[in-house]
């Protein structure tokens, strides 16, 4: 018998004696020991192979009817089935849930374009200096593409098609090119637009937005640190990552080269520069040389527009005062004379509030003279003395009105700061020496991930940014990355018939499972809650008295081990129910709570020996690639895993910073 398969068997029979062991007499037993063996029962209903959404709703519904049955018999069928409607319905009527099957349509188009290919083969040209390339441009191809898909199985299975011949083609160990797509695979699910956050928000009733804002560094951090551990292992174990030979690195430069002379060892700015005065590129079409010019020019052109654009930002003028200034005050008031009896004036402060003589009171202005202020000694001031809109023939220039002799400011721009200068110093010199080192092969490269790598962190610094920015809705964006998806599908001429067809058939499977999820999970949790057990696990642990850090840790814990038998999807709606309550005890922000949730899962993906991106890579894998070899490669970058999870911890600015920022 295989070793999962053992493995597996072992896990249900230690939850079995569990149960039996921990659970009371039957005679002894109330509501909420009813709702613990319905959690047990259903994870080892899973385990057996049975569908999970399905599972859940059986579940659900059967103890629902027992919590109901136990309070009023006569009633219990009818009350079961208005919580079924009622619990569906509340989930169809989720408009966070609406963006799930754009993203999922998104990805699928965006992997039946074949970019990836395009990607790879670029990133690896771009890289072919560095040590590790061919691992550096896997983890950074994989990085981009999960951004841009979020299904890990379908960026680990062309990956594992794609580089892994590759990798092992230039001599690069099994385990450390395993580790890189297997590693690289599951960052789709903390780099947004990640779909577990989506569900994740909408169980634990976090913002998606928020999620998204603070999964982006974290999942950069991590990134970054599977590249620093490759190019560790490359520089301490040349072996394991062999540098690329020199045939690999040629860049075949395209024919109107030929006419500039020493192409391969010049400069492509000065070259096409000068090729249009040269005799040697006579035959070479004026637009060619210009078109190649400007692509060249691009990274110039995009550092002035963006310094252009803080250049503006630095130096707009302070807003306007808009404060509320008392009447009478300021230098244009000052100036009035002193004796003027003209205007508003405060009463005598001897005679305090007082009612007015009965002879002085409220009467009716004369109707030649206008409407009349009173005088502080009770008689009648013409109105045109209180604030003359036009001064009377002859009059002084004094006598004007105050707020008319204010003049109009224009508001003064502000000097850029230093850190503009600074930065402008230093963005100039890193393009001079970036145009110093740009040859003709560079130019061929950089031409190639324009092709490929710029389309695609277009759409995703599109989609990403419209949601982090608040420029759309969740929902709004996912929207908008689908059409485009559409757009780069065209562009490549990839589009047809049957790839439409198949992504949509593909998202309706995706979707469909997820939505049915979220019925049988809202179903559990209702009977879960009826019939007490989230009572008896807040008691539980609440009792055991723990700080912050241990309750973190032994969730951490719990989340890690669950992610061996269960997918992050059975996790997520089960689970995650159970632990948010208890959040507000332990002063714990529901945000940052689910960012850890997230890296966790990410670990669990690797976790041998339930890992299934280690499944999904031996299904493509050479035959000569075995199971062991994948699980070997994994723990290193399980490992890294989890250091971040402890960085994210000790530093929580890492993933709340950005939220902060944009959501005060």
């Amino acid at each position: 018998m295989r070793k999962e398969i053992w493995f597996g068997l072992s896990i249900l029979l230690a939850i079995v004696v569990g149960l039996f062991a921990l659970m009371p007499a039957p005679a002894d037993m109330t509501n909420g020991h009813l709702g613990l063996l319905m959690l047990a029962l259903v994870v080892v209903a899973i385990m057996l192979g049975f569908p999970t959404a399905f599972t859940l709703m059986g579940m659900g519904v059967l103890f629902a009817w027992f919590a109901f049955h136990s309070s009023d018999p006569a009633q219990a069928t009818s009350l079961t089935l208005e919580l079924m409607v009622q619990r569906a319905y509340s989930v169809m009527a989720n408009d966070v849930l609406i963006s799930i099957p754009l993203f999922i349509f998104m990805g699928y188009l965006v992997e039946r374009a074949n970019l990836i290919e395009r990607l790879f083969k670029s990133l690896h040209l771009a890289m072919a200096r560095v040590p590790g390339s061919l691992a550096v441009a896997t983890i950074v191809t994989c990085a981009i593409f999960a951004t841009a898909t979020g299904i890990v199985g379908a960026v680990v299975t062309l990956m594992g098609l794609l580089a892994l011949p590759a990798m092992l083609k230039a001599g690069y160990s099994t385990q450390l090119s395993s580790g890189c797509i297997t590693a690289g695979g599951c960052l789709g699910i903390l780099i947004p637009p990640s779909v577990l956050l989506i569900v994740y928000g909408a169980t634990a009733g976090v913002s998606v937005v928020k999620l998204y804002a603070g999964a982006l560094f974290p999942g950069i951090m991590l990134a970054g640190l599977y590249v620093g551990y490759v190019l560790l292992v490359a520089k301490l174990r040349p072996s394991a990552a062999p540098p690329l030979p020199a045939s690999e690195r040629i860049v075949t430069l395209p024919a109107y080269t030929e006419a500039i002379p020493d192409a391969h060892g010049r400069m492509a700015l000065a070259g096409l520069a000068g090729a249009f005065k040269g005799r040697r590129a006579a035959n070479v079409p004026a637009r060619t040389l210009a078109v190649n010019l400007f692509v060249a020019l691009l990274p110039a052109l995009a550092f002035a527009a963006v310094m252009g654009v803080s250049y503006r930002i630095v130096t707009a003028p302070e807003a306007a005062p808009t404060e509320l200034v008392e009447m009478g005050a300021g230098p244009a008031f000052d100036s009035a004379p002193a004796d003027d009896s003209g205007g508003l004036q405060e009463p005598p402060s001897d005679a305090g509030l007082a009612e007015p003589p009965v002879e002085g009171g409220l009467a009716e202005p004369p109707a030649e003279g206008g409407p009349a202020e009173p005088a502080a000694d009770g008689a009648a001031v013409p109105a045109a003395a209180v604030a003359p809109a036009v001064p009377e023939a002859g009059a002084s220039p004094q006598r004007m009105d105050a707020a008319a002799s204010i003049p109009a400011r224009e508001p003064l721009a502000q000097p850029a700061t230093r850190s503009f200068w600074i930065a402008l110093g230093v963005g100039a010199a890193a393009l001079a020496v970036f145009y110093l080192f740009f040859s003709f092969a560079r130019l061929e490269i950089f031409k190639m991930l324009l092709g490929s790598l710029f389309p695609l962190a277009i759409l995703i610094l599109a989609v990403l940014g419209s949601i982090v920015f608040g420029l759309a809705t969740p929902t709004e964006a996912a929207a908008m990355g689908a059409f485009g998806g559409l757009l780069l599908a065209i562009a490549y001429r990839r589009f047809n018939f049957a790839l439409l067809r198949d992504s949509a058939h593909l998202t309706a499977k995706t979707t469909a499972m997820v939505c049915w999820l979220f019925v049988g999970s809202s179903i559990f949790s209702a009977a879960f809650a009826l019939l007490g057990g989230q009572e008896i696990i807040n008691e539980w642990v609440l009792g055991m008295e723990l700080s912050p850090v241990q309750f973190m840790l032994l969730a951490q814990v719990i989340i890690f081990l669950l992610g061996w038998p269960l997918e992050w999807t059975e996790i997520i709606v089960i689970f995650m129910p159970i632990f948010v309550p208890l959040l507000a005890h332990f002063n714990i922000d529901p945000l940052f709570f689910g960012l850890l949730v997230a890296m966790n899962l990410q670990t669990a993906f690797l976790s041998p020996p339930v890992a299934m991106s280690a499944f999904y890579l031996k299904g493509v894998a050479p035959p000569h690639v075995t199971l062991n070899q994948i699980f070997m490669g994994m723990l290193p970058f399980m490992g890294i895993q989890i250091l971040g999870i402890v960085l994210l911890y000790a530093f929580p600015a890492i993933g709340l910073w950005l939220p902060g920022v944009l959501y005060k």
